[in-house]
Parts: C-alpha cells; sequence; structure tokens
C-alpha cells in the first residue's frame, strides 16, 4: 500500500489518480474512471469531483491499492 501525500484539507479523486500516476493528465480521468473500478474505503466510486480525506483508502483497479495522507 503506497501513501499518497496531500497538503490540503481534501483531494479530488480526479487529482488523487494523477497523483498516484494512474492517468496521464487530469483529462484522463474521466474515461479512466468509466473503465476501471475504483474502490474508496471499500466502496465503488466512480465520481471524478469525490473528495477524498486523510485516512481514506483507495483501490484503483490495475494501479494499486493507496492511503491518502498529511503532509
Amino acid at each position: 500500500m503506497k501513501e499518497i501525500a496531500i497538503q490540503t484539507k481534501y483531494i479530488t479523486l480526479g487529482q488523487f489518480l494523477k497523483l498516484a500516476d494512474c492517468i496521464a493528465t487530469g483529462g484522463h480521468a474521466k474515461f479512466f474512471l468509466q473503465e476501471n473500478k475504483v474502490l474508496i474505503n471499500g466502496e465503488a466510486d466512480n465520481r471524478r469531483g469525490r473528495k477524498l480525506y486523510a485516512g481514506d483508502q483507495v483501490e484503483v483497479e490495475g494501479c494499486g491499492v493507496f492511503t491518502v495522507g498529511k503532509a
């Protein structure tokens, strides 16, 4: 499990995917989420604007399991 540290209160799922190197640019988020399964704290979610907070666990199909950490 890899930790992705954020310096803000929250990060959107689309921005998180870019930081986690699952997508190359933020513009790919919409299409990526349509084709890949993403679990946030064990629940499926495909909203690129979904807010993630420190402590959340994100499992991305084909990319890995991550936790959101505070920098």
